[in-house]
């Protein structure tokens, strides 16, 4: 794995660490990973459907 520097505002650091204090995340890099992925998948999503849409286009 790399290492990622980032900067979030306090406000998002404070619900992401409620989530892992609550338990939904073991630590903060895994819910930032977990939205990274979540990112990745609706982008790869979206690109399925404009692709769909323009084979329908083209009929």
């Amino acid at each position: 794995m790399e290492r990622v520097t980032l900067r979030i505002p306090k406000q998002q650091i404070d619900e992401v660490e409620q989530m892992v204090e609550t338990g939904e995340f073991p630590n903060r890099s895994e819910a930032i990973r977990s939205a990274v992925r979540d990112m990745l998948n609706e982008q790869d999503g979206d690109r399925d459907e404009r692709s769909r849409n323009r084979n329908w286009a083209k009929v």
